[in-house]
């Protein structure tokens, strides 16, 4: 059986869970991380150096750290055709579009998220937050425009290029700040709001 190791609210345990739901995976998830504790231990660092989730050990031994490459593996393993797009193009765009989540989006949205939900009003940046959410509003407006020419990102399905930027974009509108008008990234995230792993496993609680 497939073993999950990370907290359920994590944005990158998020990402996997997903994927473990959409592929109908059986699995177990041991929460560690933040208020668990747990990554330090010698038998978590064995299987993950680094000290950070989500880690996974597959049935057959095979470990697997950093959310993205998880995804992929997974994917690739046993999504072949639906999440993990067979052609090598369409492969490629869904693994531009996954970078894309982590040296764009995240880079301005953790600021943003570490802002609102874990510091104190008083001790907020307000210049710095606006900055962010300005260039937050520039990103996304990229996705917006990839879109107006397909339900997804990467065609006529969901794949998984979905699923690390369909994670961000749950956090980006539960955050109380300003969103533009982005009419082709509302209705692909209405889109994944009618997947029950969506729902199940992103829309979370943000903490």
């Amino acid at each position: 059986m497939l073993t999950v190791w990370g907290r359920n609210n994590s944005i990158n345990v998020q990402k996997v869970m997903w994927t473990v739901a959409e592929l109908g995976l059986q699995h177990e998830r041991i929460d560690v991380g933040r208020q668990f504790g747990g990554l330090d231990t010698p038998e978590f660092l064995a299987m993950n150096p680094n000290g950070r989730i989500p880690t996974i050990v597959d049935d057959d031994g095979t470990v697997v750290w950093e959310s993205n490459a998880v995804v992929r593996y997974l994917a690739a393993k046993y999504g072949a055709g639906s999440l993990w797009p067979d052609d090598a193009a369409r492969r490629a765009s869904a693994d531009q579009w996954m970078d894309w989540m982590l040296t764009v989006i995240a880079l301005l949205i953790n600021p943003v998220f570490v802002a609102l939900i874990r510091t104190a009003p008083e001790e907020r940046d307000s210049d710095a937050l606006a900055a962010a959410a300005e260039g937050l509003a520039d990103a996304w407006r990229i996705l917006d425009a990839h879109l107006a020419a397909q339900p997804y990102a990467v065609g006529e399905a969901l794949s998984m290029a979905d699923i690390p930027i369909g994670c961000a974009c749950f956090r980006y509108y539960a955050l109380d700040l300003a969103h533009p008008d982005l009419p082709n990234v509302a209705a692909w995230y209405a889109r994944l709001q009618e997947r029950e792993a969506f729902r199940e496993h992103v829309m979370i609680a943000l903490s």
